[in-house]
């Protein structure tokens, strides 16, 4: 299936981390994000009628492509956001900070239960779980397994080799290369909308379909023509992840303190 241009950027995304959200059950393709669509902190206000001349005279696709190239041209980014996880039933929350040297530094958590800490530095994946979140990703299984998992790890920093089998998935969501991989190649039929501001940022409302999914983007209209935030406002999978902090420091670092050292553990 073609996927168009800057859906593509929140399906990458999605993907790497094993999310299936990013669908949209808009009728059409100029209609506003809905409740579930701006709940969020960077809930999209009414922008100056000046902010149109950024992309005076371009065509919906147009924006969509210099969105595409500033975007997957930046060094590094953060990414925040719920997305609906169709495999699990769930809502996925991230908030994370990654670079294309393959560091990051973040959080994420499974429907709203509890949360882990990701931190990846050189070859090594640092981790941190709460108790809820070890608990809730354990359901199913013995009490006696799940009370000796959380005894050993809640609330401890974990490390494990990046290249480590356990350790592949997660560490090539921390590559931006990786997440974007697929954006530049992909084509786009995105129709303009109206001029709006996201987290104060003066942006453009692009709208945009593959199939019968749509997705109502958000594309900056001073500096670099970066994508702020993805909107999926369907009833089933609604979601929204934005992007911000573009080209600034990821705030990866060793952990201090204790670490367990989970391939040791693992013999």
């Amino acid at each position: 299936m073609r996927h168009t241009a800057l859906a593509t950027v929140c399906l990458a995304a999605a993907a790497t981390i094993g999310l299936t959200g990013c669908q949209s059950g808009q009728d059409k393709a100029d209609s506003k994000p809905d409740k579930a669509g701006s709940s969020t902190s960077s809930s999209p206000s009414p922008g100056k009628s000046a902010a149109k001349e950024a992309f005076a005279g371009l065509t919906g696709a147009e924006i969509a492509d210099k969105a595409v190239e500033a975007t997957t041209g930046a060094s590094s980014l953060r990414m925040k956001g719920d997305v609906a996880d169709d495999e699990s039933g769930s809502t996925i929350t991230i908030d994370m900070a990654l670079n294309k040297q393959g560091e990051c530094a973040g959080t994420m958590s499974m429907g709203g239960q509890g949360k882990a800490d990701l931190i990846k530095v050189g070859d090594t994946v640092y981790m941190k779980y709460d108790e809820e979140f070890l608990r809730e990703q354990s359901k199913g299984e013995k009490k006696s397994d799940v009370d000796a998992a959380v005894a050993l790890l809640a609330g401890k920093w974990t490390k494990m080799s990046a290249k480590g089998e356990d350790a592949k998935d997660i560490a090539g969501f921390c590559d931006l290369d990786t997440v974007l991989g697929d954006a530049d190649d992909a084509e786009t039929d995105a129709s303009r909308g109206k001029t709006t501001t996201v987290d104060g940022t003066p942006a453009i409302v692009l709208n945009e379909r593959d199939g019968k999914e749509r997705y109502t983007l958000y594309v900056a209209t001073e500096g670099k023509p970066y994508l702020l935030r993805v909107d999926s406002v369907s009833a089933k999978d609604p979601g929204t992840l934005t992007f911000s902090d573009y080209d600034k420091k990821v705030p990866a670092q060793k952990p201090s303190g204790e670490i367990l050292d989970l391939d040791a553990l693992a013999g």
